[in-house]
């Protein structure tokens, strides 16, 4: 075996698209109403954010409990990186949250293809960043770009597009 057997592939074959993502005027079906599904999507991955916190805080709270307080900060560390956990794990797993795959939205790199870790945390550090310094505001980028893109997703090199419109062997 050659050394660079292991390394990964930097060939686009299984990008839908080879260069920059299609126009909003050339694939408007790639592009329609992924604002909304992005949102609706959102609030299913809220959702299932708060159930995993819920139980999570149970458990760490009977760990706490049970080591006489011992365990509370890490339940709380964990507590706090647990949505970071969440979008970065889905994202750069299946290009998708939970939430997203639910109403068809999928995370494709500018040249169409999914998004690694390093690049779905990037997305999501930038995202609650930007969230947390405009308190949300700064979503209203996505209404005036053609690929409704959002400032997290021009930071972070990505963008939202249908997961059933996608065309090619990567979709």
């Amino acid at each position: 075996m050659t050394p660079r057997g292991n390394l990964p592939s930097l060939s686009l074959n299984d990008a839908p698209w080879p260069e920059a993502p299609p126009d909003a005027l050339s694939a408007p079906d790639l592009y329609d109403g992924i604002i909304w599904r992005r949102s609706l999507g959102f609030l299913v991955d809220l959702a299932l954010n708060g159930l995993l916190y819920s139980v999570l805080g149970v458990v760490f709270w009977l760990a706490g409990v049970l080591t006489f307080g011992l365990l509370w900060p890490l339940g709380v560390a964990a507590l706090a990186i647990l949505p970071f956990a969440y979008h970065t794990f889905f994202i750069g797993r299946q290009g998708a949250t939970p939430g997203m795959a639910l109403f068809d939205a999928e995370v494709r790199t500018w040249t169409g293809e999914r998004p690694d870790y390093a690049r779905a945390f990037l997305m999501t550090a930038m995202f609650y960043a930007s969230i947390a310094a405009t308190s949300g505001l700064i979503l209203a980028v996505s209404l005036f770009n053609d690929r409704r893109r959002t400032l997290h997703d021009y930071l972070a090199g990505t963008v939202v597009v249908r997961h059933s419109r996608l065309a090619g062997p990567g979709a």
